[in-house]
């Protein structure tokens, strides 16, 4: 049964990993993606659509990643740009996403179309894969599965706050104005954070879509965008901080599954509720460690 929970929770947690990692960038340039509920849910409905419309599963993951970039397109001029409020540009982009999926799919994916998807299978790698507990858990992803994992560790080393790339996403997060005196173009380095952010999430829902569900339903992503939001803050905005958040998450949400089916009757409630009552006490401060970046949400009103 841990096999069983462990490689569930695992499952959940790649797109949850990945859209936190792109999310955490952005964040770190001083750009919230409250739309990233959005970005996911267009990026699975895309990545279906595109896979039944070509019978290729993956020129349909890579259609809900241009998915996920003209959505983050707009996010970018609205909130670098234009300078609008982030935190309700977010809400109103995942209102309209959710309306647009849900109208799309009945159009575009009705008749079964949306329950006949080409899609990735498994690939399970020998030996490894063996390995107890950890094995199927690990070493029994898709192809797709295995290209986010590689993007989630291209990310955190290339953003990394060692690197020069990274110095330069903090300095605009923690000071954007004396990042700008600088020469650094702040707000072209933010549209980047944003343009990485949407992308990631865009790849996460394709990897939802065509790895683990392998098909489309209305609002299939149900809060995971909200929950890769969750997740940086709750990993104090640390790659191995938000690591552990989202393995925490995954394996939450496959024990709301696994405990009914062995006789443990613990109310379904208290389970959902558990992911958020962790990001809650890392908000209140109990939880050392990095702070949210100073600058975050805060419109930079210089010329670049």
């Amino acid at each position: 049964m841990l096999t069983e929970i462990l490689t569930s929770g695992v499952a959940f947690a790649i797109p949850l990993l990945l859209a936190a990692t792109g999310e955490a960038i952005s964040e770190r340039a001083g750009v919230l993606n409250l739309s990233m509920e959005g970005m996911m849910l267009t990026g699975a409905f895309a990545s279906v659509l595109g896979s039944v419309s070509t019978g290729s599963a993956m020129l349909g993951a890579v259609t809900g990643v241009v998915a996920g970039l003209v959505f983050g397109v707009f996010q970018a001029l609205l909130s670098v740009r234009l300078r609008a409020d982030q935190i309700v540009v977010g809400v109103a982009a995942n209102a309209l996403a959710l309306g647009l999926t849900t109208f799309g799919a009945r159009i575009l994916l009705g008749d079964g179309r949306g329950h006949n998807v080409p899609a990735f299978a498994d690939i399970r790698i020998p030996v490894l894969s063996e390995l107890p507990i950890i094995g199927p858990a690990l070493f029994g992803q898709t192809l797709l599965g295995y290209l986010c994992l590689a993007a989630i560790a291209a990310l955190a080393v290339v953003f990394s706050p060692r690197t020069m790339t990274g110095i330069r996403f903090d300095a605009v997060g923690e000071d954007a104005t004396s990042a700008g005196w600088t020469g650094l173009a702040v707000n072209r380095i933010r549209m980047v954070g944003v343009l990485i952010a949407s992308a990631a999430g865009g790849l996460a829902g394709a990897q939802l879509a065509l790895s683990e569900v392998r098909s489309f339903s209305e609002n299939m992503t149900a809060g995971m965008g909200y929950l890769a939001v969750v997740a940086v803050i709750a990993g104090r905005w640390k790659v191995i901080g938000i690591l552990w958040a989202t393995l925490f998450f995954g394996v939450a949400r496959s024990m709301q599954f696994a405990l009914p089916a062995i006789g443990v009757h613990i109310p379904y409630a208290v389970l959902v509720m558990l992911p958020y009552l962790i990001a809650i006490v890392a908000i209140s401060g109990f939880v050392g460690g990095r702070t949210a970046p100073t600058c975050l949400t805060v419109p930079y009103v210089g010329r670049v």
